[in-house]
């Protein structure tokens, strides 16, 4: 086939993947583009086959049905609260892929010849050093997303000074490269690529982990898109391109979300010295206040006479899989007559749009779903919130208390609402490892218990009204 249809067909794939990412920006259209950049992805990959130059046939199909396999299974067997974990593992896997084809190309183009010019040098070296970082800051992520490593940050003296010397180890290195063109300084180039990755992502806590992730995916892209122009594969180029662009946008995005220059998120040591606040249990706060608790029945009579009742759902929301109980809930309330909405916060969850994702699938309407600009002036009108395992981002210290480091953080504002009910197992501390005086607000009671449980018990205490 000559090049021309193919990159006609890269071009067409290229089209899809862009009208793929589009449609992703919306959950009403969300499912036809993944289909859409799927049938890209797939247009790309079949015509990838008839390219001249390649003729290791096997290797290729090998790849694509071990990735496959892989994949299907991921897609069934992790649990929705494992999908933060997930996303930020094959975000990783794709920058290590741009790192090895990196170190390949730079051995198979016979260092010294002429075929290494240095536009296509300059490729290798940006897909060696940003596809390493991605790669080992992503398996970081997964580590204290998955709880395998501390979620709060890990500091050490002079760390900034570390950092900055790999820094200067990592250009010497690129030098080195670029000038000796040996084989060994790409691979030492590598290692400390991979140290600085590590390093780079330790001191971040758990909170942060959403902007985090969608920074590396934007360092992933990046890489992918100078391994296409090393492999000259127009849809590789364009693809990283999209995904580069794409999660930029989308980290600056949540950083605004969390009131938090990207600066300080990256650097900061977001909740290296969180305030003491109420671990476990039922117990006073710091300033001698205490919660209030109350039964599914008194809890379920408040929503049963209520004109509008908003949900917050949560991490806990996730944890518990209670999603569909949340929306029979929901239905069971728009039945007596309660106008009912879902208050969803930028970072709710462990990852962007985990909130959206949890209750799409448990067919919540989407005209019932509210961006926080969107909810946060109706909360003074709304009778009841119910909290359904968010902490954080309901956390009125980000408001009034500048010593707390969540201070800034825009939140969604439900203690301004008539009445709060939380259910939370306990009073552990959120991410971000702060104590949350919304739990000690006389208007807030608390319901401890799992939250697929409290919303089955709530359930029964409406239907009994």
């Amino acid at each position: 086939m000559s090049r021309t249809w193919i990159d006609v067909a890269y071009l067409v794939a290229a089209i899809l993947l862009i009208v793929g990412v589009k449609r992703l920006s919306h959950p009403r259209t969300a499912r036809s583009g993944n289909w859409i950049a799927a049938v890209g992805m797939a247009i790309a990959i079949g015509f990838t086959f008839a390219v001249e130059e390649i003729d290791s046939y096997g290797l290729m199909l090998a790849g694509i049905a071990v990735g496959t396999a892989i994949g299907i299974v991921s897609a069934r067997a992790v649990r929705m609260t494992a999908i933060p974990q997930m996303v930020a593992l094959f975000n990783g896997v794709g920058g290590g892929a741009a790192a090895l084809i990196a170190a390949s190309e730079f051995h198979r183009l016979a260092p010294g010849s002429e075929r290494l010019d240095g536009d296509l040098l300059v490729g290798i070296l940006f897909s060696a050093v940003i596809g390493s970082i991605s790669f080992w800051g992503s398996l970081v992520a997964f580590g204290k997303l998955q709880e395998l490593v501390t979620g709060r940050p890990v500091v050490f003296p002079a760390q900034n000074v570390v950092n900055a010397l790999l820094g200067l180890a990592l250009v010497a290195l690129v030098a080195l490269t670029a000038t000796t063109e040996d084989g060994i300084w790409i691979l030492l180039l590598c290692v400390v690529a991979a140290v600085l990755g590590v390093l780079f992502v330790l001191p971040i806590g758990g909170a942060d982990m959403p902007v985090v992730i969608s920074l590396l995916n934007a360092c992933t892209g990046l890489a992918a898109a100078a391994t296409g122009f090393v492999l000259d594969n127009t849809a590789l180029i364009i693809g990283g391109t999209l995904v580069g662009a794409s999660g930029t946008l989308l980290t600056v995005l949540m950083g605004r979300g969390m009131g938090r220059p990207l600066v300080q998120t990256l650097f900061g040591a977001f909740g290296a010295a969180p305030a003491a606040g109420a671990a476990e249990g039922v117990g006073p706060s710091g300033d001698g206040a205490s919660v209030r608790t109350a039964s599914p029945d008194d809890i379920g009579y408040m929503l049963a006479y209520a004109r509008r009742v908003v949900f917050v759902p949560g991490y806990g929301l996730a944890v518990a899989q209670a999603q569909h109980d949340v929306r029979g809930l929901a239905e069971l309330l728009e039945s007596k007559g309660v106008d009912v909405r879902y208050a969803i916060h930028p970072v709710a969850g462990r990852m962007p749009g985990h909130m959206n994702v949890l209750l799409a699938e448990a067919n919540v309407p989407y005209d019932e779903l509210f961006e926080m600009e969107e909810i946060n002036p109706e909360f003074p009108q709304t009778d009841v919130v119910v909290v359904v395992g968010a902490n954080d981002v309901v956390n009125p210290a980000a408001r009034s208390s500048p010593g707390s480091p969540i201070y800034g953080m825009p939140i969604l504002d439900v203690d301004k609402a008539q009445n709060v009910v939380v259910i939370k197992r306990s009073l552990a501390t959120g991410f971000a490892g702060v104590d949350n005086p919304l739990f000690y607000d006389p208007k807030t009671v608390m319901l401890f218990d799992d939250a697929k449980s409290a919303l089955q018990r709530l359930v029964s205490a409406v239907k009994a009204v």
